[in-house]
């Protein structure tokens, strides 16, 4: 039986009750003996009561905060409901309570490990991508110190081999304060009425020689016989479809296509660019938006970007209150859509 404040209460009560009942029916009939007898015995009865009130409803409940504070230790957490105010015993509201803190702040302790964990990544990764051109220019740059400076066509050789070692790494600073800024909110997005489709033929003009050197075609779809005006920031929209299209070409197979199809919805213009590469992965697809995460591992910064494009696009869209979202299969290419709102009138 499981005994509460208000059961042991109504015990005590009814004990109590019938002793002095008893009592006062039997009082007439007894002697100074017997009412000496009688109190000991009541005295005793309340006692023994009171004590296994104590112990049940005290002892027992602290007994159970102990054990629970066991199971804090083994991370063993029980499912706390939310309406602790409205129970009527103390105890146990308190135990509940310090076993809903105690999880929030193992949550909590887990998080921070996670971020740890994320923070020593970042520093390495970092350091790595720093070092490869820094390293690179240093060598160059003291190669001509040493003596090389006097032949005019190494000179020029090397120093051209320098000065594009430090524009990649110009161009990663640029990439890192960028994200930062995206991930503070910091950078106020100039959106304004533009042509989505003229936008993508801009991309394509651009990036149409190092297409053609991987000799994929670039393909861009749409329905629509009017202009696609849409609500948003062209420069880092830009920005967005650069590195989307700049992946599927270094990352697609040789000889394939790339298609940008433009979709339009009651509010919303839909941009999705698909690939016939080999695909991503499904353990890949939920990491390829973090800061410098790479699928092959054993591609150079050179062939396969800093790894930030992603990351940066992702920011840029959710400043627009989009997001970018990901459809891949193995051997059957890669998709990528994201959606911006209709031009304002």
């Amino acid at each position: 039986m499981q005994f509460n404040s208000r059961t042991i209460a109504i015990i005590v009560s009814v004990v109590a009750a019938a002793i002095f009942t008893a009592f006062l029916f039997f009082s007439p009939y007894l002697s100074m003996r017997g009412l000496a007898i009688t109190l000991g015995l009541t005295f005793s009865v309340c006692f023994i009561l009171i004590y296994f009130s104590f112990e049940i409803l005290i002892f027992r409940e602290i007994n159970n905060i102990y054990a629970g504070l066991e199971n804090i230790k083994r991370k063993e957490f029980r499912r706390m409901s939310n309406k602790f105010l409205f129970r009527p015993d103390p105890l146990k509201r308190i135990k509940d309570e310090i076993l809903y803190m105690a999880e929030q702040k193992q949550k909590e302790i887990d998080e921070l490990k996670r971020l740890q964990v994320l923070r020593r990544e970042f520093l390495a990764d970092v350091s790595h991508e720093l070092k490869t051109p820094i390293f690179a220019a240093q060598g160059f740059i003291h190669t001509l110190l040493d003596g090389a400076i006097d032949d005019e066509n190494v000179r020029d050789k090397f120093l051209q081999k320098a000065a594009k070692s430090l524009d990649g790494l110009d161009n990663l600073v640029q990439d890192l304060i960028s994200i930062s800024q995206l991930e503070k909110g910091v950078v106020k997005m100039e959106q304004k009425n533009f042509d989505i489709e003229v936008l993508c033929r801009e991309v394509f003009e651009e990036l149409e020689q190092k297409a053609a050197q991987q000799q994929v075609t670039l393909h861009l779809e749409t329905k629509s016989e009017e202009p696609l005006l849409v609500y948003a920031d062209p420069n880092r929209i830009k920005q967005v479809l650069i590195n989307l299209i700049d992946n599927a070409i270094k990352y697609g197979h040789s000889a394939g296509n790339i298609w940008v199809k433009l979709t339009e919805t009651k509010k919303r213009i839909q941009v999705t660019v698909t690939d016939d590469g080999p695909g991503i992965a499904t353990e890949h697809q939920t990491r390829v938006f973090e800061r410098f995460y790479r699928i092959d591992k054993s591609r150079s910064r050179e062939n396969g970007g800093s790894g930030l494009g992603l990351a940066i696009s992702k920011h840029i869209l959710e400043a627009h209150r989009s997001s970018i979202e990901l459809t891949s299969k193995l051997n059957q290419g890669t998709s990528m859509r994201f959606r911006l709102s209709k031009a304002k009138v």
